[in-house]
């Protein structure tokens, strides 16, 4: 059965069903049509007493803001375009969930694309997005062909790019450094006194990066990589038991294995103790992301913590900035901090 369709008008004096009006919520809470505009397209301005009044009225009345119309007449969507591989991953997940709630708290609405990990038409992603007209965009990663990259500089709208630390930076930039995250993990199990050393990684841009510095720093040191293995991206658990048994004739000595993310190392860690292999005496294993099941897992699984939550709230920052009219500064690229979390597994 379908849904009814609410209705959307209220009785004039005479007796006919008329749409709602602005200037109706207006009258309703006792506010100007002003207020109730503010309210609409950017509620930080407008006190939260006045905001719960003028939402009671909307609310009441049915009304409908003419987003579409409104846009035009300023010129302004209202609307952000957020771009991730994925969001089956915490990691991308909690990003997503900060920055939509931020752009929303400032009258925002954010549409959400999700391009994948193997290699696209990129051009026909930006077109699509920029034919939209949104006012601004966060984009994941800096890699993209010369004419996707002119594309994003001639929209002549904010971009942030997060994820990544690139020379070249299209407009904003909040990332890390993924080679220094694989040669921190690498030195801190060397630290430990291991030789022997396994990496299971997903085949995508950020994760192979993460892998190449953890396995040159290693071999620098005088370490055996025994398993370099990669897998189709997104890494799963599925992955992390099949890496494991993959390496198990690679343990008859002890070995310490880093992997892309902590789906793949909480795999590898239930492998392990299905396979008999005693963790973290003779198998050490790091992940990379701090996901909820890393620290509820039994042994813990050490991890790489990045900020998720605080990255997706600091791109929103910078593109309410430039969408406030401020120009470029002096700190619109910013490091993401990252920390090795030692656990049970290490």
């Amino acid at each position: 059965m379908s849904e009814p369709v609410r209705d959307l008008s209220i009785r004039s004096a005479s007796g006919k069903n008329t749409p709602v009006k602005i200037t109706d919520v207006a009258a309703a809470a006792g506010v100007a049509p002003m207020t109730v505009s503010r309210v609409i397209n950017t509620p930080d301005r407008v006190s939260p007493e006045t905001t719960a009044r003028v939402r009671e009225a909307i609310d009441r009345l049915g009304y409908v803001p003419n987003l579409i119309a409104g846009g035009l007449s300023s010129r302004k969507s209202r609307m952000v375009a957020a771009i991730v591989p994925t969001i089956a991953h915490p990691m991308f997940a909690s990003v997503v969930q900060s920055f939509s709630d931020s752009m929303r708290h400032a009258g925002y609405q954010v549409t959400l694309s999700i391009c994948g990990y193997e290699d696209a038409d990129d051009e026909a992603l930006f077109r699509g997005l920029l034919g939209r007209r949104p006012d601004a965009l966060l984009i994941t990663g800096s890699g993209y062909s010369p004419a996707a990259w002119q594309m994003l500089i001639e929209a002549r709208i904010p971009v942030v790019e997060i994820w990544d630390m690139s020379s070249r930076p299209i407009d904003m930039m909040i990332g890390f450094d993924h080679a220094r995250v694989g040669a921190e993990v690498a030195a801190f199990l060397l630290g430990k006194g291991h030789d022997r050393f396994a990496v299971l990684t997903a085949r995508d841009a950020r994760a192979l990066t993460r892998a190449r510095g953890f396995v040159e720093t290693v071999t620098k040191a005088g370490g055996t990589v025994v398993l370099d293995q990669q897998i189709p991206a997104p890494s799963t658990i599925a992955a992390g038991r099949e890496g494991l048994r993959a390496l198990l004739p690679s343990l008859d000595r002890r070995c310490a294995l880093f992997c892309s993310s902590d789906l793949m190392a909480f795999g590898a860690v239930v492998e392990a103790r299905v396979q008999g292999v005693r963790v973290p005496e003779h198998l050490a294993v790091c992940g990379f992301g701090n996901f909820e099941l890393s620290a509820m897992n039994e042994p813990p699984i050490t991890t790489v913590n990045l900020e998720g939550a605080s990255t997706g709230r600091s791109a929103a920052a910078f593109l309410l900035r430039r969408l406030a009219g401020e120009g470029p500064r002096e700190d619109d690229r910013m490091q993401v901090p990252f920390r090795i979390i030692e656990r049970a597994t290490t």
